[in-house]
């Protein structure tokens, strides 16, 4: 999946991430977290978010989420979407995880 534009999705709700992708050319993913459960559970969001975007195809972006206690199920919905919006592609995988 190509990023053409920035892609935003979630909200600064209470269980949920605000998720912003923009594209890249080069140089990988490049993530930007803070979460309110940084201590405990920052690693596994950070890698929620590049699994999901490995799975996607996407090999270039920069990504900024602001957590405020998501699940992985959560995150992994956000990053779909605001990969879909970036993409500006609605082709959507249905698929369950």
């Amino acid at each position: 999946m190509k990023l053409v534009k920035t892609g935003t999705a979630g909200t600064m709700e209470s269980n949920d991430i605000m998720v912003t992708l923009e594209p890249k050319e080069t140089g990988g993913v490049q993530v930007a977290l803070s979460s309110s459960v940084m201590q405990q559970f920052g690693r596994q969001i950070e890698a929620v978010i590049r699994e999901t975007l490995t799975e996607l195809g996407v090999a270039h972006a920069v990504v900024d989420a602001v957590d405020k206690g998501a699940l992985d199920c959560t995150v992994r919905a956000r990053v779909n979407a605001a990969a879909y919006r970036a993409a500006d592609d609605q082709k959507y995988d249905w698929g369950t995880k």
